[in-house]
């Protein structure tokens, strides 16, 4: 029985999830915004939840802490010096998650995450390069 047993298996190991999700965690704070399946999504955004809040605190500690999940120093820094500043009023739910519908070959559901704050920025960018052209 798998009574209150947290998090997904996603049909791979302990070593091979572990890298899926750092490699996940590095695509998205690189991107800002990613497509995968919905049970990724979800998973990623337990993973990547603390990330954000040691970068919000943004010692040294934190860091190193980060860097044990994320491996890539210039995604740390990305993380730490444009990610982390832009939540230091917000509590939590950093991350928003988007359903696609589902994938043409498997039928697998697919969704959207993205950080909550980078996409309306993101928009407002557009809207005035729009504007000046």
């Amino acid at each position: 029985m798998r009574h209150r047993k947290s998090g997904r298996k996603l049909g791979r190991k302990a070593g091979h999830r572990r890298a899926v999700m750092s490699n996940l965690a590095s695509q998205l704070i690189e991107h800002k915004r990613i497509k995968t399946t919905e049970a990724k999504a979800k998973e990623l955004r337990v993973f990547i939840e603390p990330l954000v809040t040691f970068a919000r605190r943004g010692d040294l500690h934190a860091r190193r802490q980060v860097l044990r999940k994320i491996p890539h120093k210039d995604i740390v820094s990305i993380l730490f010096n444009d990610i982390g500043p832009v939540y230091t009023d917000r509590d939590g739910g950093y991350t928003r998650i988007i359903k696609l519908g589902f994938r043409d070959n498997d039928r697998a559901p697919v969704s959207m995450i993205e950080f909550v704050d980078f996409a309306s920025e993101q928009l407002q960018k557009e809207s005035e390069n729009v504007k000046k052209d």
